[in-house]
């Protein structure tokens, strides 16, 4: 799979990729790889915006990468405020933006 928004090679950081599997966003078929989070396969997909703020509906994206702010909560396999920064992509996992609070 040969994308733009991928680092496929880096002078310091060796990146151990899995298979290649397909996943959903949206209800649309994207491919990534195991030993990606769901965040980094989603940028390399070209997906910037994650999810919209609660009080002003701000576009949030990918941002700190380490669990720390809440700019990646998405809903994954129906389940709101997932880390996508944090959660492994598996294979048929579906994503979808989160609105708000993400309440169920």
């Amino acid at each position: 799979m040969k994308n733009q928004s991928r680092i496929n090679e880096h002078p310091i950081i060796t990146f151990n990729r899995g298979s290649e599997v397909t996943f959903y966003f949206e209800g649309k078929p994207l491919k990534g790889y195991t030993g990606e989070t769901i965040a980094a396969a989603l940028v390399a997909n070209g997906i910037k915006v994650f999810r919209y703020s609660e009080k002003r509906h701000r576009a949030r994206g990918f941002f700190c990468a380490v669990g720390k702010c809440s700019s990646c909560l998405m809903v994954v396999d129906g389940k709101p405020n997932t880390m996508v920064c944090m959660e492994p992509l598996r294979k048929g996992v579906r994503v979808e933006r989160q609105r708000e609070r993400g309440k169920i």
